[in-house]
């Protein structure tokens, strides 16, 4: 994982390297930068994860083409053995396929790649940019006053170069000739398609092989274990073939404290495959203390995403501490399985699926932005197994009646994937955890959290100024002053339209409390200092 900044067109390369340094987090390793003869650049922030001698980005191509890359590309080896094997590598690190499928098919190649990335190339007068399907990698775009093109991992690269900048959209890949061309087209992004019936071994074994495939490293790998259902399954996974090479696996876990429900279900889990658990803690005040710093790092004003980043953030620091570069996540299922409570209260299959689409089509926007900034404000990367390609197009394919839950029937969400892996005879994980209610991070990390957060937030805002929201934000208006002050956090950061519309909202539908915490839901029961549930 790195930070990648493109200009396409003449700039003054020491200015280049002063907006490139703003995401030096990202790649605390090395930097490099390479000039094209019309002045045009392509810039990396380095964070070493394969081929750690020779790795170094930009990298060259056969001839005159150069790329920077933001991610990993897992299936490397087999398109550097497969159709790629008659060209020369320069290098052994992963992005270098990117720069040989762009030579070999021109800039129909991006459904070529099984991983993660943003990626720019310049080749003379050519030019493309491209990200990963689902948009695990950031990667933002915009035009300067001169007319450069800009793209860029992080916001903040551009606020003060672009007459105007957006996200780039997940699934795409931009030439200055075709402008935004739409290259991913899953055939589940059509509702009426998803009518599977349910494979339990094609649905665990799809997410073994994502899982196993994300092991891929050349520096200290680690998880991230909340103590939930997808964090437990990655966990288990990778501890099993982690055991087959003789290697250890450290996982980690935030909280409040001792008592707080995820990390009760984390250190049972952890005793349970036999990880070496690090369990980490954060005060309310030391969270409130640093959200300016998270909002700069996460680049958003989201509600759910800043409660969720500033424990995430925590856990991260002591992650780097420890020498661990790399993490498995958990990020995707609940939006594939329609895990989050609010989803029981579809009112029917159809809307059902519909949702579970629409989320994961705005993941970018939400969980991935809060894993993927929150671990790089510390030089860390997540991998998330459930968001590999073909484990996509395993489960969301599946008939929604195999996903909705309905308390009262006693159906419990993300039923699927729980059958999937309960295993008797040699289970990845403790019962009690495999049909473990679902906690929202934010909220597992102790009930505390939210609450004091809120209070906080509401006693810095006052009647009149929250009266006014619309007048003074009339763009996604504050609708609480928990948001009003993020807001206006944000807006002293970054004052652009541009940056404000970059934004988009995470908010649970069918039911009354519009409070992104899973608390908010009536289908939601309280866990117990022993971890256990209560009504």
């Amino acid at each position: 994982m790195c930070g990648i900044l493109a200009i396409v067109g003449k700039t003054d390369p020491e200015l280049a390297k002063e907006i490139s340094s703003r995401m030096s987090h990202r790649g605390p390793d090395e930097r490099d930068m390479w000039i094209q003869e019309d002045g045009s650049i392509l810039s990396h922030e380095r964070l070493s994860i394969i081929d750690l001698t020779t790795g170094k980005q930009p990298i060259q191509g056969t001839d005159t083409a150069w790329v920077v890359h933001n991610g990993e590309i897992y299936n490397h080896e087999e398109l550097k053995n497969g159709e790629l094997s008659h060209k020369t590598f320069r290098t052994t690190c992963d992005s270098e396929v990117i720069v040989h499928l762009y030579e070999e098919y021109g800039n129909d190649f991006c459904n070529k790649l099984n991983g993660v990335f943003a990626f720019a190339i310049l080749d003379g007068d050519k030019f493309i940019a491209g990200r990963d399907p689902i948009g695990v990698k950031p990667l933002y775009y915009g035009k300067g006053a001169n007319g450069a093109l800009y793209f860029a991992s992080e916001m903040k690269v551009l606020t003060d170069q672009c007459v105007e900048f957006q996200a780039f959209p997940p699934g795409h890949y931009f030439t200055p000739e075709t402008g935004l061309v739409k290259y991913f087209n899953p055939v589940w992004e059509d509702h009426t398609v998803c009518t599977n019936d349910l494979d339990l071994d094609a649905l665990r074994d799809s997410l073994v092989k994502a899982t196993e495939d994300r092991l891929m490293t050349d520096v200290p790998l680690g998880v991230l274990l909340s103590g939930g259902l997808d964090s437990s399954l990655t966990s288990a996974i990778a501890k099993r073939a982690m055991d087959k090479v003789g290697t250890e696996l450290h996982s980690f876990s935030v909280g409040l404290n001792a008592d707080a429900p995820d990390l009760i279900a984390a250190r049972e889990v952890a005793e349970f495959i036999g990880t070496t658990h690090h369990e980490i803690y954060f005060s309310v005040e030391e969270g409130i203390k640093i959200l300016e710093k998270l909002i700069w790092h996460a680049e958003t004003y989201d509600v759910t995403s800043i409660r969720a980043s500033t424990p995430m953030y925590f856990l991260s620091k002591a992650i780097a501490e420890e020498g661990i570069k790399v993490v498995l996540s958990g990020e995707g299922a609940d939006e594939i399985f329609g895990g989050y409570l609010y989803f029981n209260n579809a009112p029917n299959l159809v809307e059902f699926q519909k949702e579970t689409i629409s989320r994961v089509g705005r993941l970018s926007t939400a969980d991935c932005l809060r894993a993927d900034k929150s671990t790089m404000a510390h030089g860390i990367e997540a991998r998330v197994p459930f968001l590999d390609k073909n484990f996509l197009e395993v489960s969301m394919l599946l008939d929604p009646k195999h996903k909705q839950g309905n308390r009262d029937k006693g159906i419990i969400e993300k039923k699927a994937i729980r059958m999937a892996f309960d295993d008797k005879e040699n289970p990845f994980i403790p019962e009690r955890i495999l049909w473990r209610q679902k906690e929202q991070f934010s909220d597992g990390v102790g009930y505390n959290w939210i609450e004091e957060l809120i209070a906080h937030a509401e006693a810095q805002v006052s009647d009149e100024d929250f009266a006014a929201a619309a007048e003074t934000f009339p763009h996604n208006t504050p609708m609480t002053k928990e948001a009003y002050y993020y807001r206006t956090i944000f807006n002293k950061l970054y004052p652009q339209d541009s940056a404000v519309k970059t934004v988009l909202q995470w908010i649970p539908k069918w039911q009354v409390n519009l409070d992104p915490s899973g608390r908010a839901n009536n289908e939601h029961v309280k866990t117990t200092e022993e971890g256990v549930s209560e009504s």
